[in-house]
């Protein structure tokens, strides 16, 4: 079988890993991007020319255009859990499968979000740039997270690996979702306004889609405990940003960290980022050697499951995918 991965050779390194592609290629004919950019498009497609499988780094979508000209193409794998850019429906029109890898950044973002709230409940990056700068920073009275409420929008599997760690620092554990029970007797399920109204620490970890945009808005921080801190490691379509700038002018809210943003590639917005009370991180949450070695993984083993002749995990639209057929695959 003749695989194409999409990922760039900054890409490659930070988010396929060495091992992975070794193991990639002991299963198929991998052809690697050496355009030195992202592709989409029509232009993917004629990169991919010859290739029965696509594996897609997030910058590469699968749009209806890559569907329409690649008739070799039997597979669309997207190295990562967010399929938002795949236009799922073109490809399943073209009988192209689509798969998705698995969450294995949780305990990486989890710890990420902890680094942070320390970060902003002591001025941690603040005094470091002072003293890089040879300037002799003023100490300054910090918040400690024992003893304070950490409050967690969304209860998927992220909050489910970070609320225990709160408890374990001795916060208080606040969760509102309307889609999850909490099963934990040591945390408290609320609503949402009372969540923000009564919380130190508000952690968005909610899912993005379009019941979500804008999920914090002007009317949500103003909920907010003044001094409170927010949070958002998880999309940034989340949140309005003019809504959080005002609340971090009026001084509301007493910092911000972001990991996330509605800049390219989901980064943190540059001007938002530079804000003096805001600490902002390039959407690294997931990048750490065991977080991206998971989701690599997740396509070796749908390329191995498709050059065996077998459905692989994790597929979104089998019921559709007709050119499965051509490997001997009856889904």
């Amino acid at each position: 079988m003749q695989v194409y991965l999409t990922h760039t050779a900054d890409a490659l390194e930070n988010y396929y890993g060495p091992r992975a592609l070794a193991a990639l290629r002991k299963v198929a004919d991998v052809r690697l991007n050496e355009a030195g950019r992202h592709l989409a498009g029509r232009e993917l497609a004629e990169a991919a020319a010859g290739c029965q499988a696509i594996v897609s780094y997030r910058q590469s979508p699968g749009e209806a255009a890559t569907f329409e000209h690649a008739p070799d193409l039997v597979a669309f794998l997207r190295c990562a859990v967010d399929i938002r850019n795949v236009d799922v429906a073109s490809a399943s029109a073209a009988g192209i499968l689509v798969t998705q890898a698995t969450p294995g950044f949780i305990p990486s973002v989890a710890e990420l979000v902890l680094g942070q709230m320390v970060d902003l409940a002591r001025g941690i990056g603040g005094a470091a740039a002072s003293y890089h700068r040879g300037e002799v920073p003023s100490a300054r009275m910090g918040a400690q997270l024992s003893g304070s409420t950490l409050g967690i929008i969304g209860y998927g599997a992220i909050a489910r690996h970070l609320a225990p760690i709160g408890l374990a620092l001795g916060m208080r554990v606040l969760v509102t979702d309307p889609h999850a029970k909490v099963e934990d007797a040591r945390i408290e399920q609320v609503a949402q306004d009372r969540l923000l109204a009564e919380s130190d620490f508000v952690v968005c970890l909610a899912i993005a889609n379009e019941q979500t945009e804008n999920l914090l808005n002007a009317a949500a921080f103003a909920r907010m405990k003044r001094g409170a801190f927010f949070l958002n490691p998880s999309r940034g379509n989340l949140v309005d940003e003019a809504a959080l700038r005002a609340a971090l002018d009026a001084g509301h809210l007493a910092g911000c960290a972001m990991d996330v943003g509605r800049a390219p590639d989901q980064m943190p917005t540059p001007g938002l980022a530079a804000h003096p009370k805001v600490i902002a991180t390039p959407h690294v949450g997931g990048l750490t050697p065991a977080a991206i070695e998971h989701q690599a993984f997740d396509t070796v083993r749908q390329v191995t499951a498709l050059t065996e002749g077998r459905l692989p995990d994790h597929a979104v639209n089998a019921d559709r995918a007709h050119r499965l057929s051509r490997l001997g695959i009856r889904p």
